[in-house]
């Protein structure tokens, strides 16, 4: 038998709601990872979601640093202080596994640039360039006699061509951060890349061969009869130990969401909502039919918490993992349970440690609003569709081509121009936002009255730090009387604990109207979306100088034109 390597290029914690085990001492998906005989794993953004200190009782609780020697941890750009607990648990630059057949394996980790954006809760931990930390990593596996260098990246595979391009002696990366399924390896140079999809959707599988006299490594397989692709399904029968491990660690999941539920929910199998069309999280930079409806739980459960009207809820499509898709199951057609339901929106963590980000009650003015809104579009052109925002509440007409008036070229610094939302309103009217709704009011710029908004604590931290950085975008964080607050002066609370987005999207989805057999339905409206985002194309704003100036010329001209001809007419008269 051929020798057989497994590696994960990360975010293995996070996401799932077995990664709220994590904040419970326990580490269950590397538990798993270990059992099933993974050799080599690199660390994801996501890993650094709960901070570094819970990633290290995380190692610590998968029996690390003794359990690197049967699962190596390459993370060759991640920067740890020596001080930090992470420095002691058997992270390496790189690594080096003899096969069977005496071929040595060099690997090294990285984590991508992209990726290193959404790693706000890493401190005290940083991230050098991954191009100078490959290539010092190459040359060190070079020096210690590896015949095949791979790399296992979350760079994604923008980054990773770049990377193969950049830095030579790298034979294989082996990609992740994207969620992108390539059907096929990338080939750029000499170097093999592939990704699996996300979620373990599908095993990757490089059949690779390696001549020692080229010193050359080559890709065997990836036709239709030797795909490079497994498809992880219900097909695929479960092994008998890894099964009886899930079962453990599903029982302690049902303890900890029985625990935070106070006892309204207590089993992640059960059927909360059932479905007859998905409820979809795609396209990109678009409102979607499943921000619509988790906007709407925000703002409605948490008018409901508060007890206090909410004029606006927003969450950002980075936080929406997936969408509602209907199960298939014989009996259990059309049905979503609650390990589904909260597996797209469970992210994070709050002040008080405990899985998924608090909701936010605060008070801005009008012209707030529509800076977020704003904001939004900004960031959506700069750093891709995590921060496009999803609404209710709110309709809004914008335009990104004028969300950028020009970029500083020396600092990079882009300058807004305020003026990508071409119109807003708010939605008056009381319940869901459909879309037959004429319940709104124009929401104009310059308006100073205050208004009532939710979102989560992710958010809620994350866009003061915009006006810091460019002041015509400042938010404050007011309460209804317009003092100041703290985004931790912001969580919104029940019974003594913080009240969750996950919560808030569950209570929202048991709530909705029971069918005939009993089980609350997703209404027809979330079928379809409901012009809450439209995008329009206008003139792009830095053309607004050349047609200004065009027109004040050529009304010179006519004025030049018409002056002439009256003094030739009086010439003529006289």
């Amino acid at each position: 038998a051929e020798p057989v390597l497994l590696i994960s290029a990360g975010d293995y914690l996070s996401g799932s709601p077995f990664a709220w085990l994590a904040l419970d001492g326990q580490a269950p998906e590397l538990e798993l990872m270990l059992a099933l005989g993974y050799d080599v794993i690199t660390i994801g953004n996501h890993e650094w979601d709960y901070g570094p200190d819970v990633l290290a009782e995380y190692l610590q609780a998968a029996g690390y640093p003794a359990a690197a020697d049967r699962t190596a941890i390459v993370a060759s750009n991640t920067v740890i202080p020596a001080t930090h607990s992470l420095a002691a648990l058997g992270i390496q630059s790189t690594y080096i596994k003899t096969l069977e057949n005496g071929l040595r394996v060099g690997f090294f980790g990285l984590l991508g640039e992209a990726a290193v954006g959404y790693t706000p809760s890493a401190q005290p931990i940083t991230f050098s360039d991954q191009q100078a930390a490959a290539a010092a990593a190459v040359a060190e596996l070079e020096a210690a006699g590896a015949d095949v260098i791979v790399a296992v990246s979350h760079c994604g595979e923008d980054e990773e061509e770049e990377l193969a391009q950049a830095v030579p002696g790298i034979d294989v990366i082996i990609g992740g951060h994207t969620h992108e399924l390539l059907e096929e390896p990338l080939i750029v140079g000499k170097t093999i890349i592939a990704q699996a999809g996300t979620q373990l959707s599908h095993l990757g599988m490089l059949e690779l061969s390696y001549n020692r006299g080229t010193d050359q490594v080559s890709l065997r397989n990836g036709t239709a009869d030797r795909p490079c692709l497994l498809p992880l399904d219900t097909s695929v029968p479960m092994d008998p130990a890894i099964s009886a491990q899930v079962a453990r660690l599903t029982q302690d999941l049902n303890q900890l969401v029985e625990r935070m539920t106070g006892g309204r929910f207590s089993d992640v199998s059960q059927t909360v909502i059932r479905t007859d069309f998905p409820v979809s999280d795609k396209p990109e930079f678009s409102e979607i039919t499943y921000g619509n409806f988790i906007t709407d739980a925000m703002r409605i459960i948490g008018e409901q918490v508060t007890g206090e009207k909410v004029d606006f809820a927003f969450e950002a499509y980075g936080v929406i993992r997936d969408g509602l898709t209907p199960g298939t199951l014989p009996g259990r057609a059309g049905q979503v349970t609650l390990f589904d339901l909260v597996n797209t929106v469970g992210l994070g963590s709050g002040p008080d440690g405990t899985p998924g980000y608090p909701l936010i009650s605060a008070y801005f003015t009008g012209e707030e609003v529509r800076r977020i809104m704003e904001v939004s579009v900004l960031l959506s052109e700069l750093d891709g569709k995590n921060y496009f925002f999803q609404y209710s509440g709110l309709r809004l007409e914008y335009d990104p081509d004028r969300a950028i008036l020009f970029t500083l070229p020396i600092k990079n610094l882009p300058i807004p121009t305020t003026r990508a939302v071409l119109s807003a309103e708010r939605y008056t009217g009381s319940g869901v936002q459909t879309e037959n709704d004429t319940d709104y009011a124009p929401l104009k710029r310059g308006d100073e009255q205050l208004y009532h908004v939710i979102t989560d604590y992710y958010l809620a931290a994350y866009l003061p730090m915009v006006g810091e950085i460019l002041p015509s975008l400042g938010l404050v964080m007011k309460d209804k009387d317009g003092n100041p607050l703290q985004p931790e002066d912001c969580i919104v609370y029940r019974d003594g604990q913080e009240f969750k987005v996950w919560q808030a999207v569950l209570e929202y989805a048991a709530g909705q109207p029971t069918g005939d057999d009993g089980i609350p339905a997703v209404p027809n409206y979330y079928a379809q979306t409901t012009g809450r985002i439209v995008k329009l194309d206008t003139l792009p704003i830095w053309l607004w100088p050349l047609v200004t100036f065009l027109v004040v010329l050529c009304l010179l001209i006519f004025g030049i034109r018409r002056w002439r001809r009256a003094r030739r007419e009086r010439t003529m008269r006289v």
